[in-house]
């Protein structure tokens, strides 16, 4: 059927074509999304940019056509010719053993050696390498006959100059042989790998009869020009010319040998094969249907079913997944990658439902969009893998290694089947911890990470400046419903709240609404505080702790829905938004004080006990300097600045005690904070870029 009527009968509604011939047809461009061309000769088709969505190709037969096939295999031929020609003057020149001349003697002999160090290397290394061994053995032998006779001629003296010549003329023949040889085992190769690509076993054949031909007409050249043996001229001819059609055979067979060998060959017997270039073959099934001269070169393969595919191996891949001869091997049979090593595979948006990957290495690889449903990664190592939109519906994951895995919102989990996992490598962090997940627990775990908003505290909360802003969030987003979902207590001060929103909330509008609101919450409470207390710092968190109870805020917040959005979760390893909450300081200020004994600890610091104390006694007072210039500060947020520097200052004093070395690290995460909290001009905020990571190596936090 011409390409014209099946676009035509497309259009009026038809989608079943199968078992018709579209040999040749030019569909270029076309749009034939979910037609069947089950079983369909499409050997020669042209798809190019054409709309292939969900097409059936189900034992369909693409290639070359007959006229293609014809002229790569005469030119396979010819090539053969030539490659014997050039075998039979090489088979001549070992030919010259035989004559009675010396010099000819000593030519026949270098060019057999010659022969015989090719063929080893040709046969344990490759044709490159052949290539390299041509030039290095041809100029070597020439250099080293012409530089022994030169010898020769000192000692014998008046034979000098008749010596000199046959040196010349022998590093002549055995340069003419070396280049001769190489031209024969290109031409050879090439012809060899051609006729592989096209024909298939039947090249033996072809190259036999070739090899003769050409081996009978370069040696009955050569000997109506030389009378030389041509027996032996013929043997060598062939035995040359059948040898290196046979590596370039073997180069399609074992893809490790000559890839640039390999790559032209099967670039060029794809011309006039069936060719998918730049079209989108998303959802195409390609099951059983041979691929041979196919090219897929730029194509569109996400979710393309390769499944039982024939001759895959001498498809022109592109740079699509195919390039690989793991992965598409893998493509064509699926139950073969228990314990395969996939770490850094690219096998994005591949098919692989049901695939056998027990215990398979996947770390790092790019499994992004790729179809796994049912698919066995029992005990697979998936750390650091990116599994973003990936579907894993019906997916065995029990004892699988998630650590830093890279899922978000998309990645769809519906009813893996799980036992337990492990967060970290090594199989550590074992979750659950004992037992087993129970039915529907494993994506109910890994789905709420995307359905809340962890509200991170580091130093205690505000739970009066809390539940205000939590509040006015929710009038400004009344049509958002969340819940308080948790609230807990990490230690060290660290408070997480999580909140519950829904899938499609923007989040990162609620989470800069929230901490907005809770900073002017926060400022508000305090200026009630200064109006009506007198009390210090400490005083102030007695004063906060009991004037709300937490456990009731839990009670009262977790059964009611709240409008709060907060910062949209990344892709990256940490899941979680952290908001900053600082101690207020109500009390006075006396940041004279606060400065004099700052600065008194750190000069309390042995600066010549060591290079590293006085670099740390440098930086330190660098920080103090820069907290007392900075205009960007008010009294209050120095003197806590202040504080941490001396909290770090004292740390370095006694590096033996835990409790001040904890205290020392949480000061640097402050002044981190406040670094990142103001202007890039800051003194403060180039100090702390500059000093704090060399401040946490020196104290080898």
């Amino acid at each position: 059927m011409k390409a014209a009527a099946v676009i035509e009968q497309y259009k009026n509604g038809r989608r079943d074509f199968r078992g018709e011939s579209l040999r040749g047809g030019n569909f270029r461009g076309a749009d034939l999304a979910g037609a069947d061309f089950s079983g369909c000769d499409i050997r020669g088709a042209n798809f190019s940019r054409a709309n292939l969505t969900g097409v059936k190709f189900a034992g369909a037969k693409a290639g070359l056509p007959k006229r293609w096939l014809l002229f790569l295999l005469g030119l396979a031929l010819v090539l053969i010719v030539i490659s014997s020609f050039f075998s039979a003057f090489v088979g001549y020149m070992v030919s010259l053993i035989f004559y009675s001349n010396p010099e000819k003697q000593v030519t026949g002999w270098f060019t057999l050696i010659f022969l015989i160090s090719t063929f080893h290397i040709a046969w344990r290394k490759n044709i490159l390498t052949v290539a390299g061994a041509f030039a290095s053995v041809g100029v070597f032998a020439s250099v080293g006959v012409f530089l022994g006779v030169k010898v020769g001629i000192v000692a014998v003296g008046l034979a000098g100059v008749g010596a000199e010549t046959g040196a010349v003329a022998l590093a002549v023949a055995v340069a003419l042989a070396v280049a001769f040889a190489f031209a024969g085992a290109g031409a050879g190769a090439l012809a060899g790998a051609l006729a592989g690509a096209v024909a298939g076993a039947g090249a033996l054949a072809l190259a036999g009869a070739g090899a003769l031909a050409g081996a009978l007409a370069g040696a009955l050249a050569l000997a109506g020009a030389v009378a030389g043996a041509l027996a032996e001229a013929v043997v060598v001819a062939v035995a040359l010319t059948l040898f290196f059609c046979w590596l370039g055979w073997l180069t399609l067979k074992q893809e490790s040998r000559d890839p640039w060998l390999r790559k032209i060959v099967i670039a060029f017997a794809a011309i006039g094969g069936t060719s998918f270039f730049q079209a989108n073959l998303t959802a195409i099934d390609f099951t059983g249907a041979t691929l041979k001269s196919t090219n897929f070169n730029q194509a569109i393969l996400n979710k393309t079913i390769f499944k039982q595919a024939i001759k895959l191996e001498l498809a022109r891949p592109g740079h699509t997944l195919l390039a690989n001869p793991q992965i598409r091997e893998f493509l064509i049979d699926s139950r073969t990658g228990s314990g395969k090593d996939f770490a850094q595979a690219n096998l994005r948006a591949a098919y692989l439902e049901g695939a056998n990957l027990q215990a398979a290495n996947l770390r790092l690889a790019n499994i992004s969009e790729a179809s796994l449903q049912y698919a066995n990664l029992a005990g697979a190592n998936l750390s650091e893998v990116n599994a973003v939109n990936t579907d894993l519906r019906h997916a065995t994951l029990t004892g699988a290694c998630v650590e830093n895995w890279n899922i978000d919102a998309t990645t769809q989990l519906d009813e893996v089947d799980c036992q337990y996992i492990y967060l970290l490598n090594g199989q550590k962090e074992r979750r659950p911890s004992s037992g087993e997940f129970q039915p529907g627990e494993f994506t109910k775990l890994f789905a709420e990470m995307f359905d809340t908003v962890d509200l991170i505290f580091r130093n205690g909360v505000d739970w009066k400046a809390f539940i205000a802003a939590l509040k006015e969030v929710q009038v400004q987003n009344e049509d958002t419903p969340l819940q308080i979902q948790s609230i807990a207590n990490k230690g060290d001060g660290v408070i997480v709240v999580k909140v519950h929103v829904p899938p499609d909330t923007d989040k990162e509008k609620i989470h800069q609404e929230f901490n907005q609101n809770y900073q002017l919450q926060l400022a508000a409470i305090e200026a009630q505080y200064k109006a009506q207390l007198t009390a210090k710092e400490t005083e102030i968190a007695i004063y906060r702790q009991q004037s709300v109870d937490m456990m009731e805020i839990t009670k009262t917040l977790a059964n009611r829905p709240i409008h709060v959005e907060a910062k949209a979760m990344s892709n990256s390893n940490d899941s979680s938004p952290n908001i900053t909450i600082r101690d207020i300081n109500n009390s006075a200020v006396n940041f004279g004080e606060i400065i004099g004994d700052v600065t008194n600890t750190i000069n309390q610091i042995a600066a010549d006990a060591s290079p590293e104390n006085a670099q740390l006694k440098a930086l330190l007072q660098e920080l103090t300097q820069a907290i007392e210039i900075d205009s960007h500060l008010d009294e209050e947020e120095k003197a806590e600045a202040a504080n941490q520097v001396k909290k770090i200052a004292q740390a370095s004093q006694n590096p033996d005690d835990a409790g001040l070395q904890k205290k020392a690290q949480r000061a640097v995460n402050f002044l981190e904070t406040i670094a990142k909290a103001l202007e890039p001009a800051s003194k403060l905020a180039q100090a702390c870029q500059k000093a704090l990571p060399i401040i946490l190596k020196t104290l080898g936090f």
